[in-house]
């Protein structure tokens, strides 16, 4: 079955923005594949795509060993048997990060599945409408880089503070989203200051 021009567009742009959020995640992403044009997109995957096939699998830059896997499934509405489908590859391939890329809002029992496998693999989940547009290039948003274990203890200890009294950000915040932000990170926030240069915050992810 032939996409639709409107469908290949979102998919398109969804890529796109996917693509983004993983080079600011530390994955390895190239560069002719941040400057993909449309018709390389559909050279690449044809007018008769599948979702499926779009599927990605990224390392991280500083860890070659540390991978995480963007499936697409093809069905408009993803249930908890697809979702078990992907956790089991996932342990298969001894995976623990993943992004499952969703056309409309999960059943109840595809969010059930998801949270009992919480503790041991990290599945994120964004519907295709959240990724048309990339948050993290507007002009609002201030940059974002998440400390490692060992800038988190640096910073705490230099401030005598423990994280928790650090002013804090929901992890569901779109932008903590975006960078895939666990409860317990802190994230620096940079914002360019007038006076200053650049104005600096920590915030503690809950």
């Amino acid at each position: 079955m032939v996409m639709s021009e409107e469908e290949i567009t979102r998919l398109f742009r969804t890529m796109k923005t996917l693509l983004h959020m993983l080079r600011d995640r530390g994955y390895v992403v190239t560069d002719d594949e941040i400057g993909m044009t449309k018709a390389e997109f559909i050279d690449k995957y044809g007018h008769n795509m599948k979702r499926e096939d779009l599927m990605l699998i990224k390392v991280m830059r500083n860890n070659s060993a540390h991978q995480i896997y963007v499936f697409f499934p093809d069905e408009a509405k993803v249930g908890a048997a697809t979702v078990r489908t992907l956790v089991n590859r996932m342990v298969q391939d001894n995976v623990t990060r993943a992004i499952l890329v969703a056309q409309q809002k999960l059943t109840s029992f595809a969010q059930n599945a998801i949270h009992e496998v919480f503790s041991k693999l990290h599945l994120e989940v964004f519907q295709e409408a959240e990724l048309l547009v990339n948050i993290n290039q507007h002009v609002l948003v201030p940059t974002h880089q998440v400390l490692t274990p060992e800038e988190k203890k640096t910073l705490l200890e230099r401030y005598t503070v423990k994280d928790t009294q650090l002013p804090r950000i929901q992890m569901s915040d779109p932008i903590a989203r975006y960078h895939g932000l666990k409860r317990g990170d802190v994230v620096k926030i940079i914002r360019p200051s007038e006076t200053a240069g650049r104005y600096v915050t920590y915030r503690f992810v809950v």
